[in-house]
């Protein structure tokens, strides 16, 4: 199975939280990281994106098809992701549209890593990948995506 983790790009300050739109920065690193990812990710991915406001304009940078999960807002558990997920069983790859600390936490615990929590950076992807070699399951990071490092 393929788990992308795509954290929000940069979002302004305020109240309530849930409403905060993506800054001009953040509109940048969310147009950069989107076509990165649809020149990789493959057309069966499923996308899944809380339904916090900056994640959604994250999200429709792809220009594909999403589905909002009201179980991955901004206080999502590492149990609500990977069963939304559907982790490690799904038999498409998944693209998750989420927050810190929930993503970092997901990386953690799905990477077997000794510290508890991955530093997730704002618009950046994590792709986690596990596949069955020599019948034994390995997971493995198959990449960390900024939006820095994107070509125009």
């Amino acid at each position: 199975m393929e788990l992308i983790l795509w954290r929000h790009a940069e979002a302004e300050e305020g109240e309530p939280d849930a409403g905060r739109k993506l800054t001009s920065k953040g509109q940048k690193q969310a147009a950069k990281m989107a076509r990165w990812l649809d020149s990789n990710l493959p057309e069966t991915c499923r996308i899944l994106v809380s339904p916090a406001v900056r994640t959604q304009e994250t999200a429709a940078y792809l220009q594909r098809k999403f589905k909002t999960v009201t179980e991955l807002g901004i206080d999502a558990s590492i149990e609500d992701v990977l069963s939304a997920a559907n982790w490690p069983n799904s038999r498409e790859p998944v693209l998750i549209v989420g927050h810190q600390p929930y993503l970092g936490l997901v990386a953690a615990q799905v990477l077997g890593t000794p510290q508890q929590e991955c530093a997730v950076r704002k618009g950046n992807v994590w792709w986690i990948t596990q596949k069955l070699r020599e019948n034994e399951l390995q997971t493995y990071l198959k990449a960390i995506m900024s939006p820095d490092l994107v070509v125009k």
